[in-house]
């Protein structure tokens, strides 16, 4: 995952903190809820994302092995 990506995603996650705490806070339960999506998707995606590193990784191996290096 790129350093962009990784970052983009922590964002989200805060905002979604953010949202959760200000919904909690003002007794708001759709801006609660939105700020709990907000972090379920930015996990989402880093575990996309990790996931595919170890697929390159694994492939990368592959890749190495076949060419003897």
């Amino acid at each position: 995952m790129g350093i962009a990506d990784s970052a983009k995603n922590k964002a989200q996650d805060l905002k979604g903190q953010a949202k959760e705490t200000v919904g909690d806070a003002t007794n708001n339960r759709d801006l609660e809820s939105e700020g709990r999506a907000d972090q379920a998707i930015a996990s989402v995606k880093d575990a996309v994302a990790d996931a595919a590193d170890k697929v390159k990784d694994g492939v990368e191996a592959v890749k190495d092995k076949l060419t003897g290096k």
